[in-house]
């Protein structure tokens, strides 16, 4: 099946889950990257852990060093989304597209990702409906991204919905690169390399793994740094 033919289904699976504020292609505002967090809201994921991702994702926006990254950019903004997703059909746009240019507007969208209520849905993971609602959204907001990236979190294969290896393949057909931050958990030890084969894909992929809790924020910092300075090198970090 060609590739727009399979990304249009995938539209029309996905779609009612987008929002629907579509501005006309020539108005669209220019960025420098679309970021689009996809992160874990199952029940393997407890409260703790669930605030501690929130958390993290919040703070690295307003750090410094992500300030300096986004400024660094030849149009100096970006536009992200806070995706949450859980069981088939429980995925959420917790956090609409916004334009992030400075301490105020990266503050004021960590806030919205704490304020959030939390999704109650327990069951399996949907993360190609995470990753479908990602690459669907950024067709239908009012950005246009020099780049376009997706930001997988999580501590669990796919295990329900859509295939998560069709919705990778079309979206990186698409020009999306999708890149992953893996949640240790001792019960699954390799789980950094099914992302490697499953998840991840396009343009400088990567995956970077949480070893604990301690390290968690530090992971999203180092992946979000990569991601907005378009850069494959650790070293640097």
């Amino acid at each position: 099946m060609p590739l727009m033919r399979q990304f249009s289904r995938l539209l029309l699976l996905i779609l009612p889950l987008v929002p629907t504020a579509q501005a006309d292609a020539q108005s669209l505002t220019p960025v420098d990257l679309e970021l689009a967090f996809v992160v874990d809201a199952s029940g393997s994921i407890d409260d703790d852990e669930f605030q501690l991702q929130r958390q993290g994702y919040a703070d690295a926006l307003s750090n410094p060093k992500i300030l300096s990254a986004i400024g660094s950019g030849f149009l100096g903004s970006v536009a992200v989304s806070y995706i949450e997703f859980s069981a088939s059909g429980c995925t959420e746009m917790s956090v609409p597209w916004a334009r992030i240019k400075d301490t105020k507007s990266a503050i004021d969208f960590g806030n919205r990702i704490l304020s959030k209520e939390r999704l109650s849905c327990s069951g399996g993971n949907a993360i190609g409906e995470g990753v479908a609602l990602a690459a669907t959204s950024m067709e239908h907001n009012i950005f246009e991204g020099t780049r376009r990236v997706i930001d997988v979190s999580g501590d669990g294969p796919n295990t329900l919905g859509i295939p998560i290896e069709v919705v990778r393949n079309v979206a990186v057909a698409n020009g999306i690169t999708i890149n992953g931050l893996v949640i240790d958990r001792p019960e699954m030890p390799d789980l950094d390399e099914y992302f490697r084969s499953s998840i991840i894909g396009g343009r400088r992929a990567f995956v970077i793994k949480a070893k604990n809790r301690q390290t968690f924020a530090a992971a999203i910092l180092k992946k979000m740094i990569l991601e907005i300075a378009d850069s494959s090198d650790f070293n640097d970090l």
